[in-house]
């Protein structure tokens, strides 16, 4: 459609033609704001690139204005929300993939921290209403909030973004920051490791033939509550790695021997909860475990892993960003490819 034809249509009839319309010729700054308008009033989330004055009105006006660094007009990136420095079109392809990263790292620990903070406050509550005091020791639940915040937030922060990313529809504009699936993780993981405990803080001096933590409250570390607090460490770094999908992805495992960070992380926390459990002693109110009891400590432990593959079998409703798509990835892998080669930036003509 030229300029001149979409200026003379109403708002209700140009409503109609938006859908089908693909290039606007010959179009003032005003039609280019217009446009933008009317598909931001549809619900649309709109994106603008450009590199001159007469652009700036629309980039403005877009959900994202992204102006040229090096051709661009100074008008046009005072407007725009993101400047492509070297003028290449492939930026944006890697923008939107680290936006998404992003995007999704935020979730990954959101899910990961619901479900510590769950499990931590039912059984701190359970257990004081069945007068068995808080099995979670100040220090311990100060241990736990470390991992949580610090060491789970550089792990799952530092996720690199992979071509699989451009395969998936965008986000909504009113999509929920926490989907159906990572309640279903959220719920389903809670209610498992809160099982867990429970079954040590009730059943474990039968199983395991140790003095119970009863009504008196002892002030002195005992292997029970040792044993419940070392099992739910080791809950929390192993759902960690459950927290790596927030998706419809079963395989959690894809892609962690390139991260470093979260494997250093992991094994760090892992050897930091050997000494606290072996030699805090009052400070952390632990004491030394056996053998069987760090195998049946770690073991339980690992049971969050087949409990979490189980859960992503569950069918929930999906959200539309998180149906396949058919869509081909031919063309931005072919613009990935030759983003490693070098190229001359983008001139106008």
């Amino acid at each position: 459609m030229e300029g001149p034809d979409f200026a003379k249509l109403p708002d209700k009839e140009l409503d109609k033609q938006l859908p089908a319309l693909q290039v606007l010729a010959r179009a003032t700054p005003m039609d280019k704001y217009r446009l933008v308008d009317r598909l931001k009033q549809l619900g649309e989330v709109v994106a603008v690139t450009g590199d001159g004055t007469n652009d700036a009105a629309a980039l403005k006006k877009a959900d994202v204005g992204l102006a040229m660094g090096i051709m661009g007009t100074e008008v046009a990136k005072e407007a725009s929300d993101i400047i492509i420095l070297d003028d290449n079109f492939v930026s944006i392809v890697r923008s939107v993939m680290w936006g998404r990263n992003v995007y999704d790292n935020i979730r990954k620990f959101l899910q990961f921290q619901l479900t510590v903070n769950v499990v931590a406050l039912i059984t701190a509550f359970i257990g004081a209403i069945t007068q068995y005091g808080t099995p979670l020791k100040a220090v311990q639940l100060l241990w736990v909030n470390l991992i949580m915040d610090t060491f789970a937030a550089l792990a799952l922060g530092t996720e690199r973004p992979t071509s699989d990313l451009l395969n998936k529809k965008p986000y909504g504009r009113k999509s929920s920051l926490i989907s159906k699936i990572m309640w279903r993780n959220i719920i389903g993981m809670g209610l498992f490791q809160v099982a867990i405990l429970f079954m040590i803080i009730y059943a474990g001096p039968q199983i395991w033939d140790l003095p119970e933590n009863g009504h008196d409250h002892p002030t002195k570390p005992t292997v029970h509550y040792t044993m419940v607090f070392n099992t739910f460490v080791w809950l929390q770094l192993f759902n960690e790695i459950n927290a790596r999908k927030v998706n419809t992805d079963l395989n959690v495992f894809s892609g962690i021997h390139r991260n470093f960070v979260f494997l250093g992380i992991l094994i760090g926390t892992a050897v930091a909860q050997v000494l606290i459990v072996e030699f805090g002693g009052y400070f952390t109110s632990t004491t030394s475990l056996t053998a069987v009891q760090w195998i049946s400590c770690v073991g339980l432990g690992a049971l969050a892993l087949p409990f979490g593959f189980i859960l992503r079998l569950i069918p929930v409703p999906l959200e539309p960003h998180e149906k396949p798509t058919e869509e081909s990835l031919e063309e931005l892998e072919f613009l990935t490819k030759r983003d490693k080669t070098k190229r001359k930036p983008y001139q106008r003509v």
